[in-house]
């Protein structure tokens, strides 16, 4: 059973760090997958290169995270329903997720943590970037924090223009009976479970209003919130390779898949594993 030493090298000054030294192929010990978990929740994602899993092993190694669990939108690859495909074509002009969010904060629980690995990248472009939500919060001031520790917010899966074009692959995909909208209302602060630090817990992509609030008059706020949180120096930028890995914390990050690549073709493989109501 493989022990690695971990080799970790933080990408910023705020989140995100590369793993060297481990083989994820292999019968990773416990003790390995612990130290992974550690760097994780101390750098809200972490990275691998070089990975040749094939989809059942890919899968196995997110289970020692976690509980994998389905995307409502787009059906799974065959025999491996918890694995999302995640692809852009060369004819393609939008892309999967392109904007700043948390991965289905419109579910009641959404997921914990978000895996993805690169099938098809690129010859440029394509990058992904990551906010830490810690800092979005710690950097507001006290009297800012004290009100946003009192609302919660309204989330939907119609919010952004990506779903519909999820949804129009829902066609293609054989999921014809998904439900067409989610909505939850969650904490616009939340406490992670494991750190037990306070995270801002709204995202452009999906929150649509303050709770008993109308949209117009929770836009003035929230259009704050959406551009304090991704502020240059709360990001990392992530540059894929085939058989690059992410695996990032949905409960204190949000991402941002860049589309500058039209003409190419780009395929992922993402599992997200399941998670608890946001307090």
């Amino acid at each position: 059973m493989a022990t690695n030493t971990l080799d970790i090298r933080p990408l910023s000054g705020a989140i995100g760090a590369e793993i060297l030294g481990i083989d994820l192929g292999a019968d990773v010990s416990d003790e390995t997958v612990a130290a992974v978990r550690a760097a994780w929740l101390e750098h809200l994602v972490v990275f691998f290169r070089g990975q040749t899993l094939e989809p059942a092993q890919f899968l196995n190694f997110a289970r020692r995270f976690g509980e994998p669990v389905e995307y409502p939108f787009v059906k799974g690859l065959d025999g491996f329903p918890q694995i999302t495909p995640v692809i852009k074509l060369e004819h393609e002009t939008v892309n999967f997720g392109g904007l700043w969010h948390s991965d289905t904060a419109y579910l009641d629980k959404p997921p914990m943590a978000t895996m993805l690995i690169a099938r098809e990248t690129p010859p440029r472009g394509g990058d992904t970037l990551f906010a830490n939500m810690y800092r979005a919060y710690e950097t507001l001031s006290d009297g800012l924090k004290r009100m946003l520790d009192r609302l919660t917010a309204v989330n939907s899966s119609a919010k952004a223009d990506v779903t519909r074009t999820r949804e129009d692959r829902i066609k293609d995909s054989g999921k014809t009976e998904a439900k067409k909208e989610y909505n939850a209302e969650h904490p616009v602060v939340r406490t992670h479970p494991e750190t037990g630090r306070r995270a801002l817990y709204v995202n452009g992509g999906h929150t649509v209003r303050f709770s008993d609030m109308s949209a117009e008059e929770s836009a003035p706020l929230l259009n704050y919130l959406f551009a304090h949180m991704v502020r240059p120096e709360f990001t990392c930028r992530f540059r894929w390779e085939p058989g690059s890995i992410a695996l990032w914390d949905n409960r204190c990050t949000q991402h941002n898949p860049v589309n500058d690549y039209h003409g190419f073709r780009r395929v992922m493989h993402r599992v997200t594993l399941a998670g608890d109501v946001p307090k």
